[in-house]
């Protein structure tokens, strides 16, 4: 394997000389660690004028733009001002998102700039998305922003939001390119300072709604499009079958033909029940034994709603689900696994061997109902204990296996709490706290602990129909996260969870690969790779974190996806950051999994050692490469 740049996370400094240098793959790390913040930022400064709608696509366009476009940039960050916990490269992205976002603010004079043209990406086809409602106070603070100058906007958030100073929102305000500070400061000041209302769902622009646009124009448009088409296939056909070909005596039958099997899938009355007793005498321990439970089981018209809105959804249907699923209706009659009331809906949940299919409607009527996927192929044991049936109020409910015991919740962040016992009623867990609807700082991350005849495990939502299983340990010999070594290991790494939420993740592994004595009689530093598997099998994600003796958490110094390293077919890793001891001094820190040989840097910093791990001498801001030597000869390079 060929080297790799280090993306090196500097630890906080209590005086610096000059403004840090930050690299692409430090600026992408504090993107993606904090993207729902930088989004909510971009959120409340956008002129309200642009409507709710308009603004969410563009507060994530302006985050997705704040990457530097080339190796490394001089970050322009007032010294007092390093970002989220000392963090360079979240000063760098916040400054370019609220730059960019004051920039969408002003008048336009001649040509717009990239920030003033409509959002392109994201964009849904057909919907209109903006953040859930808030109550009363929310509105009221909403409309008085919206009567803000954009910089006087800007200075409000960056006191509320970011908690600066008013002489960091000075500095930040004037790099941002902002001449009148103390005029947006004192306009700012107009407003009751009703800071925590902005970590609100109101003004959260990756919690979103749906709802159609206008419909009676998008069918008039659509008829339009179809007639051209049918046209235009009819003129084909003409032309490319003049005397035979596959026409109507083709192999195909005619399109208006029933197949027996499909409308099998539509009848409730066809719906696969298993026995409830069933898992006890089966080899399976997977959702192909589960079940049929909740007290609507027997509702036919909800069971032929939910079926034929898996075959053929409206456009007044939300539609989700984890990369790699398909949305198609199912082959044949599917598995009823859960029909019943969760908190304000009707729920309905079906598995057809491959995937599992969640629709909920409203108590009162169908309007605003929602059709979720997940895939499910080759789930067995801890990985088919437990379904999301809903979330609300910041919580979450799951169905769990009929072999599940008992269940608790777990709070990652504190390993030597006791867990909290939940209620199971029918296999439906009272609620507990959900991590993928939580906003603002992450403070805490509670988790599912679930018990059967062979133990605990932990699984953790990250806002997907099935929860994703954690494990600990090497590699390949990996083992559940219950015990109190692996609840230690995951505890100051629970957060970096944040990072895979919504990508098909099936389970994350931990693994503390090396501990490594710090210079200037620092202590011991811990180095820890987690690993997250998919469903699909590609878009793997690999992050090795270092902590620092005494520190609350783990910062991210490398990701890597699609990689083999840190995981069972390749259980090894290289990583390094750039960091300053508590004599003031730099260094370069490299570590090794076990089996690493030698590590050699180079670039901006020249050094080789023996062994797993690499300590030397560097100035701020200096870039390395990273190569590793294994037993038997083989390379490898640093993870990034």
């Amino acid at each position: 394997m060929q080297s790799q740049d280090v993306a090196h996370r500097h630890a906080p400094a209590s005086s610096r000389t000059q403004d840090p240098a930050v690299d692409v793959g430090q600026a992408e790390a504090a993107l993606v660690e904090h993207y729902p913040r930088l989004v909510r930022l971009a959120y409340l400064v956008l002129p309200p004028a642009l409507g709710r709608g308009r603004r969410v696509l563009t507060a994530h366009a302006l985050a997705q733009r704040a990457l530097p476009r080339g190796r490394k940039q001089r970050a322009l960050i007032p010294a007092q001002s390093t970002g989220r916990d000392g963090d360079p490269g979240y000063a760098f992205v916040r400054l370019r998102v609220l730059r960019t976002a004051l920039e969408a603010s002003r008048p336009r004079k001649g040509l717009p700039k990239l920030s003033q043209l409509p959002a392109p990406l994201p964009q849904v086809w057909g919907l209109r998305l903006f953040p859930r409602s808030g109550g009363a106070d929310e509105l009221a603070l909403d409309q008085r922003l919206s009567a803000l100058s954009g910089p006087a906007r800007a200075a409000y958030v960056l006191r509320g939001l970011e908690g600066l100073a008013d002489d960091d929102v000075r500095r930040t305000l004037k790099a941002a390119g902002v001449t009148r500070t103390e005029s947006a400061l004192a306009e700012a000041n107009g407003v009751p300072a009703q800071y925590t209302l902005l970590a609100s769902p109101e003004f959260d622009a990756c919690s979103l709604q749906a709802r159609p646009t206008d419909l009676m124009r998008r069918r008039q448009h659509t008829k339009a499009a179809l007639a051209a088409a049918a046209a235009l296939a009819v003129a084909c056909a003409l032309v490319a079958l003049p005397g035979g070909g596959w026409g109507p005596d083709g192999a195909a039958a005619p399109a208006y033909a029933e197949n027996p099997a499909a409308v099998a899938a539509l009848d409730p009355g066809k719906v696969q029940r298993v026995a409830p007793a069933a898992w006890k005498t089966s080899a399976r321990t997977d959702f192909s034994v589960w079940p049929a439970r909740g007290p609507l089981t027997g509702d036919d018209g909800l069971l032929r709603r939910a079926l034929a809105v898996w075959a053929r959804p409206g456009a007044t249907v939300r539609v989700s689900a984890t990369p790699g699923t398909f949305t198609g209706g199912p082959a044949g009659p599917p598995q009823l696994l859960y029909a019943g009331e969760v908190d304000a809906a009707r729920v309905v949940i079906l598995h057809d061997g491959l995937r599992i299919a969640r629709y909920a409607e409203p108590r009162n009527g169908t309007e605003g109902a929602a059709l979720d996927f997940a895939r499910v192929d080759g789930a067995s044991g801890a990985e088919a204990s437990a379904l999301v049936l809903g979330r609300s109020d910041g919580n979450v409910r799951y169905l769990t296996a009929p072999w599940v015991r008992k269940a608790a919740e777990r709070d990652l962040t504190k390993p030597d709490a006791a867990p909290s016992p939940l209620t199971l009623t029918d296999g439906v867990t009272s609620p507990l706290a959900s991590p993928a609807l939580r906003a603002g700082d992450c403070t805490s991350w509670h988790v599912l602990q679930l018990t059967d005849a062979s133990g605990s495990r932990l699984s953790t939502d990250l806002g997907e129909l099935v929860p994703a299983h954690l494990t600990a340990g090497r590699p390949g010999s990996a083992g559940e996260a219950t015990g109190a070594e692996g609840l230690r290991a995951w505890a100051p790494f629970a957060c970096s969870l944040a990072a895979e939420r919504s990508a098909g993740v099936r389970s994350v592994n931990s693994w503390a690969f090396a501990e490594q004595p710090l210079p200037d009689a620092s202590g011991d530093g811990e180095w820890v790779c987690t690993r997250a598997e998919t469903w699909r099998g590609d878009g793997t994600a690999a992050l090795a974190q270092f902590r620092t003796p005494g520190g609350p958490a783990g910062a991210v110094v490398a990701k890597a996806t699609d990689t083999m390293a840190c995981g069972p077919r390749d259980p090894h890793v290289l990583a390094g950051v750039l960091w300053k001891s508590s004599g003031g001094h730099w260094y370069l820190l490299a570590a090794g999994s076990r089996g690493v040989t030698s590590i050699r840097s180079s670039g901006g910093v020249t050094a080789s050692g023996q062994g797993q791990l690499l300590v030397a001498k560097a100035e701020q801001g200096a870039q390395a490469q990273l190569a590793g030597t294994l037993e038997g000869g083989r390379k490898i390079g640093g993870l990034r």
